[in-house]
């Protein structure tokens, strides 16, 4: 399961970890727990996007997370939904 596409782009552009740390101003290491399914904070989220030129949500909320978001609010109106008809 791909948690992100920072990996898939970095390695389009030919950029190892360092240049890219560098590149937004982040410690290597910091770019291996993001790869690796950390959530970056929402300034690296933006940092990263505006890097690649891209929307954050196309980097961080494709696929499998951004439906896992989707079915987590709709159960939350379900169970909202459930209480008012009680």
């Amino acid at each position: 399961m791909r948690l992100n596409r920072v990996r898939e782009l970095r390695s389009l552009h030919g950029l190892s970890q360092k240049e890219m740390a560098a590149a937004i101003k982040v410690r290597r290491a910091t770019i291996s727990v993001i790869e690796n399914g950390v959530i970056p904070t929402g300034d690296i989220m933006l940092r990263i996007a505006s890097f690649f030129n891209k929307d954050p949500r196309e980097i961080f909320f494709e696929g499998s997370v951004l439906s896992t978001a989707q079915e987590m609010n709709e159960k939350k109106i379900q169970k909202r939904l459930e209480r008012a008809n009680k």
